[in-house]
């Protein structure tokens, strides 16, 4: 008995740390949920809402997906790839082709393109951009710009332009010279006897020389001279020169046969102030010039070259025309004529009375016999007229008496 009595004391001890264990676990895992952040506890629920209770408590698979600390580092899992996005769908029927830069084909310049040959300082560099873009679509033209960024016709000891164009324009052989240059010219100028400082009457009288020797190195080889002007600038002080020097310009280049493009007016409002923003050659609103107030942007540089393109075009002629185009064996039309043209043709001699359609003289023909006699055979062959018609000039017949209509007596 005192066995027996104490196996049921042995079961009941053994059974009781089993009890506290799973209700320790049971407590935890409600800490665990509690603890967890709301979006945590969410997609457990969701997951775990098919789980049987036994397995809850007895924490299958739950210690892989329980949240774990942030200070503990665990394996980093395998994300799933994420499929690619959908690709547009285009409407082949209704939509143009889709092409990239790299698609659009390239003008090719024919080999004897009229060169245009623009010198000159920052100015003329991107004067250099606008023009390459504004006969990027015309082969027979082709645009050179050899400006320096800090030159002028003061300092020739830095670049010395005299010396320099004559070079250049042996080397290409330009179809005309546009020259834009003087925005770094506003400073002191040595001479051969003396330094002239800038705004001087000796200053003026130098540079007036010197604008005018340059101007000749290219009207003397009888090349056209496009000469442009210097626009507004946001500094009121390098205004009034621009404004100064353009006209210096205009009498120099006119008195030796050039020509002056003015384009004052395309960087400046209504009442002649400097602007920043301004229309382009699309009529859009669009940023001319830089921060500095010096620079053009390059909208700004395309409605420069705006102004030079018309003169260009018009001294080129349709040299300068997009649709030009030079016909060798390759793209030339096809005559309709037969591969051996031997056999189709009959030569002609030029003593051959036939050549003119046939070898007899205009009338030698008699004419044609006529069946009835015309009103012309009757009056010279037998004196007979035909009879005017009534109410003619000519109808003498006297009028015909119309009988009296008869009475009906009823």
């Amino acid at each position: 008995m005192p066995a027996d009595a104490e196996l049921p004391m042995t079961k009941k001890t053994d059974r009781t740390p089993i009890r506290w264990l799973v209700l320790a676990l049971a407590a935890a895992s409600l800490c665990l949920g509690a603890l967890a952040p709301v979006h945590v506890a969410e997609a457990q629920e969701q997951r775990y809402q098919r789980r049987s209770i036994l397995d809850f408590f007895l924490g299958r698979r739950y210690l892989d997906d329980a949240p774990q600390a942030p200070d503990v580092q665990q394996p980093r899992r395998q994300q799933r790839k994420r499929p690619p996005p959908p690709k547009a769908v285009v409407n082949t029927r209704t939509a143009p082709p889709l092409r990239t830069v790299e698609e659009e084909p390239a003008v090719q310049k024919l080999g004897d393109a009229r060169t245009i040959l623009i010198v000159g300082d920052f100015l003329a560099s991107g004067l250099g951009d606008g023009l390459t873009a504004a006969f990027e679509t015309s082969p027979g033209v082709v645009v050179e710009a050899r400006g320096n960024v800090s030159s002028g016709l003061v300092r020739d000891d830095y670049y010395d332009w005299p010396e320099q164009l004559p070079k250049m324009i042996d080397e290409l052989k330009p179809a005309m010279v546009v020259v834009m240059i003087g925005a770094n010219d506003r400073q002191q100028m040595v001479t051969d006897t003396a330094k002239e400082k800038f705004r001087t009457d000796g200053w003026f009288t130098e540079y007036r020389r010197r604008v005018l020797s340059f101007g000749k190195e290219v009207t003397g080889r009888k090349i056209p001279l496009l000469w442009v002007g210097l626009p507004a600038f946001e500094s009121d002080s390098m205004t009034a020169d621009a404004v100064q020097m353009n006209q210096l310009y205009r009498n120099q280049v006119e008195s030796i046969g050039g020509e002056f493009v003015d384009i004052w007016d395309g960087f400046v409002d209504e009442n002649g102030n400097f602007i920043v923003t301004g229309s382009d050659v699309n009529g859009q609103q669009v940023r001319l010039r830089t921060s500095d107030g010096i620079n053009l942007t390059q909208a700004g540089r395309r409605k420069l070259a705006f102004y030079v393109e018309k003169p260009a075009r018009r001294l080129l002629g349709t040299q300068a025309s997009p649709d030009l185009v030079r016909l060798d064996s390759s793209n030339l039309p096809g005559l309709g004529l037969p591969d051996n043209a031997v056999e189709h043709t009959v030569p002609i001699s030029l003593s051959d009375p036939n050549l003119d359609g046939g070898a007899e003289l205009l009338g030698a023909r008699p004419p044609p016999m006529a069946l009835t006699r015309s009103p012309r055979d009757l009056l010279v062959e037998q004196g007979e007229m035909t009879p005017a018609p009534p109410g003619r000039v000519d109808d003498y017949r006297l009028p015909v008496a119309k009988a009296p209509a008869e009475v009906s007596v009823k």
